[in-house]
């Protein structure tokens, strides 16, 4: 999926509300949601990043669902994801902390609605350890969908590689059946 735009606190309130809070007392989260400075191009370079060292180990044919390349004024954005996952062997939902979440955890919970059952075992969502979602926590019940956390692109990568080598272990075993 393609980065989710940059949800920043100093937005919705006005300069008076500003002054009356001190960001440095705030507890963590809060505090990144008002010094958020990532923005879609650094959240979008990350996501290359991470498809770089995938294509090289393991060697997987890793994309970005904005590789598609599909005209979401034709095709909605929830559509368009739904068949590019059931096109996927393996789908990873990232999610950096960028402020908001919503787009991404309506998008894969309507994602999970339509494959879940087909899919099952190669879904992961995966976020940034200060993103919260009332949908990652009941995803998991609902669907038993796998939920990890990562502090560093380093923890993200290892994540993704050993979800990614586990399905292609699990389909070689024959556990896992073929898509396709």
């Amino acid at each position: 999926m393609g980065p989710y735009k940059s949800f920043n606190l100093n937005y919705v309130l006005s300069d008076e509300e500003r002054r009356d809070i001190d960001v440095d007392e705030l507890p963590g989260p809060l505090r990144k949601l008002f010094r958020n400075k990532i923005d879609i191009t650094e959240a979008q370079a990350l996501l290359r990043r991470v498809q770089g060292e995938l294509r090289t180990d393991p060697g997987v044919n890793a994309f970005l669902a904005l590789d598609a390349d599909v005209d979401t004024d034709n095709v909605n954005a929830v559509t368009q994801s739904i068949e590019y996952t059931r096109c996927s062997n393996a789908t990873a939902f990232i999610v950096p902390f960028l402020g908001h979440n919503f787009g991404v955890t309506e998008e894969a919970g309507s994602i999970l609605e339509n494959l879940a059952e087909t899919h099952a075992g190669r879904l992961l969502f995966v976020h940034e350890d200060d993103v919260t979602s009332a949908m990652m926590r009941s995803a998991t019940v609902q669907w038993d969908l796998r939920v990890e956390t990562y502090e560093t692109e380093t923890e993200l990568v290892d994540t993704l590689r050993r979800f990614v080598g586990g399905i292609m272990h699990r389909e070689r075993r024959g556990d896992l059946n073929h898509l396709g």
